[in-house]
């Protein structure tokens, strides 16, 4: 790390402790119950694409899976760097809103800011205007990571960075064998396979070709 980013990490610690009271106490719940509106998001995403076409409910139904993919690549990330967390490491720093993580729990990337990223990206592949909301809701979630005291600067910035790549590369390879399987799943004969699936976006009835009577001659 380098002493700018620890300096920057004490001078957002410190601004958090000025805070308002109410102020910390609601980045203490965002930091962890954030989280769970992305979850909201991936139930609403998969719910609106199960009338629609299978291409949109393969991508739908693969936002959540690249997102736990994202974070699997940021726990193994985390065993090899091994950065211990700022709130143990910074000498002099305010003390962290949250409680320090246990030794062991390592502090690059975060897992936070990776699961977030990836959300972000992945929900706005399933419909871009999403972008406008997801890509605020996982800044905010990654810099509530530093305002409580338990990640650098950097562990988020790289955690939203890894979430981001991951989810754009799991998306674009598993679309086609997702589409696939969603076609072959509404097609299904059990009616909990075909409710899961939903049964898309109705197909448009064949124009009915239209006869003149051969005028008398």
């Amino acid at each position: 790390m380098t002493f700018e980013d620890t300096a920057l990490y004490r001078d957002i610690t410190d601004f958090a402790h000025d805070s308002p009271m109410w102020v910390r106490h609601g980045a203490e719940l965002w930091t962890e119950a954030g989280l769970l509106v992305f979850v909201g998001l991936f139930a609403a995403a998969w719910w609106r694409a199960r009338r629609d076409s299978a291409h949109a409910f393969a991508i739908a139904a693969l936002a959540p899976l690249a997102t736990a993919v994202a974070y699997v690549c940021s726990e193994l990330l985390k065993s090899v760097v091994a950065e211990e967390r700022p709130c143990r490491a910074v000498a002099g720093a305010a003390a962290s809103l949250s409680a320090c993580p246990p030794h062991g729990d390592w502090s690059f990337p975060s897992n936070h800011a990776t699961i977030a990223g990836a959300a972000a990206v992945a929900l706005a592949l399933v419909r871009r205007a999403l972008l406008w909301l997801t890509a605020p809701l996982a800044l905010l979630m990654a810099f509530s990571r530093v305002f409580v005291g338990v990640h650098y600067p950097h562990d988020v910035v790289a955690g939203l960075a890894l979430g981001t790549v991951v989810a754009l590369v799991a998306v674009r390879l598993g679309t086609g064998p997702a589409t696939r399987l969603a076609r072959a799943m509404r097609g299904s004969p059990a009616p909990v396979v075909r409710w899961v699936t939903g049964p898309g976006r109705p197909s448009r009835p064949a124009a009915i070709p239209s006869y003149e009577m051969p005028a008398d001659r």
